[in-house]
C-alpha cells in the first residue's frame, strides 16, 4: 500500500504564543521569544536566558487533578493536540483502533525528574511522588493523548533528541501510508527549563553565553555561539487522503517525503561534511518526486551552533546539488522560538505547511553579519512573500539522529 496522507489538523504551544494563529503572525512579524529565564535563579548557569511559554494554564486543557499529575512537557502536548484534533474535527468519524498517537520528545519529564531528585536527597525517599516515574517517562505525552481522545491504535514516543518531532512525524506517516491506521496525531513536546539541564547543557558549551535576547540565537551568523533552549509542543492530525475528502475535512497540505539516517559519528557533533544529513534531505525528495527548478523553502534545523549552521549548509548543497541549493529559501526560526529540542521538528513542521498554504517565509531574525561559509539565501531579517513548490523540515539531533520531512500543497 502506498496511501497518501494529508495535514487536516495543527495545534501549537511556543515561546511566541499559544495557537496555531498567534504563533505564526508572531514568527511572521519576527517576534523574539527569548528573555532571562523566570522559572528558577540561573545566576549559578552562565547561560541566563531561555525562550518560556508565558501565560499557560494546563487547566484550559484537563482537570486541575490531571494536571497536578502531568509533566510541563505532556500538558504541552495536550494541548497542542487539542486544537489539532479540534481543527481537524476528526472525533468519532474513525475506529477508535485504527486512530494512533506517534508524539516525540527529546527527554521527557525533565522537571518531574529534577524535583523528585531534589526530594529524595533533601528529604528522603518516602518524599518522592508515587507519580513521579509516570509523569517522567518519554511515552507519557503520546499516552496522555490517547487517553483523552480514546484512540486505542499505536501509541508510540519517538525519542531521537533534536530529531524527535521530526521522526515522529515521518513514522507517522508511513503507517498510514502502508495501512496501520487512518489517522495519527502526531508531533512533539519538550519542557527542559530546569536547572540540572541547563547546567548539563551550559557544562557542554553548547548554550549562548550573552545576556542580550536579540544577540543570543544567530543562526548561520558569524556572531553564533551556541543554541537557546525553549520549550513548547506542535501538533498534527495527520489522515489518509480519500478518507479526509470524503468526510470534506480541510487539508492544509501533503506530507509527500521523509527521510531518515544516522551519521554514526559522533555524540554530539554533526558530521562535518554535512554528509549524513544530506542524505536524509535527498531521501525526503525522492519521496517527494523533487524536479531541479522546484522553488524550495527549507525550515532549517539552525541552531546557531557553530557546527550545525555550517555541516546543515553542505548537507544542503549535497542534497540539492550547488546550484539548486543557491534558489533556495532557507531560515531558522529558531532565532524567535529558540530552539525547543523534541518539539522543534513538529513546531516547524506547521511552520513549512503555513509557508505553503499562505505564500509567504519566515525570516531568520538578527541576522546581521553573515558567516561567508554558510552562503545560502537564509531570508534576512523580514519575511519574504514567495509561492513555493515544496516545503522541507530539517531535524538533526545528538546521537547523529537526521530526519527530513517534505510537505507539499495538497491537489
Amino acid at each position: 500500500m502506498n496511501r497518501r496522507v494529508v495535514i487536516t489538523g495543527m495545534g501549537a504551544v511556543s515561546p511566541i504564543g499559544i495557537g496555531v494563529e498567534a504563533f505564526w503572525n508572531n514568527l511572521l512579524a519576527g517576534k523574539c521569544g527569548i528573555d532571562r529565564i523566570t522559572r528558577f535563579d540561573p545566576s549559578n548557569i552562565r547561560s541566563s536566558l531561555a525562550a518560556e511559554v508565558k501565560d499557560f494554564d494546563p487547566e484550559k486543557y484537563q482537570s486541575a487533578k490531571d494536571a497536578s499529575h502531568t509533566d510541563r512537557s505532556a500538558q504541552f502536548a495536550l494541548a497542542a493536540a487539542i486544537e489539532a484534533v479540534e481543527q481537524s474535527k476528526v472525533v468519532g468519524t474513525v475506529d477508535p483502533y485504527r486512530a494512533a498517537v506517534y508524539f516525540g520528545t527529546g527527554i521527557g519529564g525533565f522537571e518531574t525528574t529534577e524535583l523528585n531528585c531534589r526530594k529524595l536527597v533533601e528529604k528522603g525517599a518516602r518524599r518522592v511522588s508515587p507519580f513521579f516515574v509516570p509523569m517522567m517517562i518519554a511515552n507519557m505525552p503520546s499516552g496522555t493523548i490517547a487517553i483523552h481522545f480514546g484512540f486505542c491504535g499505536q501509541a508510540i514516543p519517538a525519542v531521537t533528541a533534536c530529531a524527535s518531532g521530526s521522526h515522529a512525524i515521518g513514522e507517522a506517516t508511513r503507517a498510514i501510508r502502508h495501512g496501520y491506521a487512518d489517522v495519527v496525531v502526531t508531533g512533539g513536546c519538550e519542557a527542559p527549563i530546569v536547572e540540572v539541564g541547563l547546567a548539563g547543557f551550559n557544562a557542554m558549551k553548547a548554550l549562548a553565553t550573552t545576556d542580550n535576547p536579540s544577540e543570543a540565537s544567530l543562526p548561520f551568523d558569524k556572531r553564533r555561539g551556541g543554541f537557546v533552549p525553549a520549550e513548547g509542543a506542535g501538533a498534527l492530525v495527520l489522515e489518509e487522503y480519500e478518507r479526509a475528502v470524503s468526510r470534506g475535512a480541510t487539508i492544509y497540505g501533503e506530507v509527500v517525503g521523509y527521510g531518515t539516517t544516522c551519521d554514526a559519528y559522533h555524540m554530539t557533533a554533526p558530521k562535518a561534511d554535512g554528509s549524513g544529513a544530506g542524505k536524509a534531505v535527498s531521501l525526503a525528495l525522492e519521496e517527494a518526486n523533487w524536479k531541479a527548478g522546484e522553488r524550495v523553502y527549507v525550515n532549517a534545523h539552525g541552531t546557531g551552533t557553530t557546527l550545525n549552521d555550517l555541516a546543515e549548509t553542505r548537507a544542503l548543497k549535497l542534497a540539492f546539488g550547488e546550484e539548486e541549493a543557491r534558489k533556495l529559501l532557507v531560515s531558522s526560526t529558531k532565532s524567535m522560538t529558540g530552539h525547543m529540542l523534541g518539539a522543534a521538528g513538529a513546531i516547524e513542521a506547521i511552520v513549512c505547511a503555513k509557508a505553503l498554504q499562505e505564500n509567504v517565509v519566515p525570516p531568520t531574525i538578527n541576522l546581521l553579519e553573515p558567516d561567508p561559509e554558510c552562503d545560502l539565501d537564509y531570508v534576512p531579517n523580514v519575511k519574504r512573500e514567495a509561492s513555493v513548490d515544496l516545503a522541507i523540515s530539517n531535524s538533526f539531533g545528538f546521537g547523529g539522529h537526521n530526519a527530513c520531512v517534505a510537505i507539499r500543497r495538497c491537489v
